[in-house]
């Protein structure tokens, strides 16, 4: 396996496979559980993969998946290009910072781009959150999102996922 770039050591406590669950809500849909699977490798550039998959939690049916690239450009910043099979495209900013827990990403839309057969999404406000490193237990990583899409102007929570490290 490639050295990690240096510039991506901040991320490196995400590397790996996580797995777990979480709820989704907006107020043009009905709430919903779901499962996630969220996986980041490298390969020794300053970037980390990023490849995301969810299920309906009761039927196991797919739901969403996405994949991109966290960015690594140094200070704790970082870009997070991200591509939707449904149309949707992001361009993301944000900073990666270590906290006495673990890690916290927080990310905000520069720029999204649509398909025109896409549901329009104008914002997204994403965090990732590694919390319990400092425990005896696996960490959890906490996965959230926020969107303003389909005629609402404002940023309204829509998922929220509490992930483990597989091993």
């Amino acid at each position: 396996m490639a050295e990690l770039h240096p510039h991506c050591v901040p991320l490196a406590p995400l590397l790996g496979t996580w797995q777990g669950g979480g709820t989704g809500q907006y107020p043009t849909i009905d709430e919903f559980a779901y499962t996630e699977e969220l996986t980041f490798g490298h390969v020794g550039k300053p970037f980390v993969s990023m490849t995301q998959r969810t299920r309906n939690a009761a039927t196991g049916e797919p739901l969403h998946s996405e994949a991109g690239y966290l960015r690594a450009v140094g200070d704790g910043q970082i870009e997070l290009t991200l591509a939707q099979p449904s149309g949707v495209t992001e361009i993301c900013l944000g900073r990666v910072r270590t906290t006495s827990d673990g890690l916290a990403i927080e990310l905000a839309s520069k720029h999204v781009g649509l398909t025109p057969t896409a549901k329009e999404v104008t914002l997204v406000r994403r965090e990732l959150s590694i919390v319990g490193t400092g425990t005896a237990d696996n960490p959890t990583l906490i996965s959230e999102l926020w969107m303003a899409a389909v005629g609402r102007n404002e940023l309204l929570h829509h998922l929220r996922g509490e992930l483990t490290k597989q091993a």
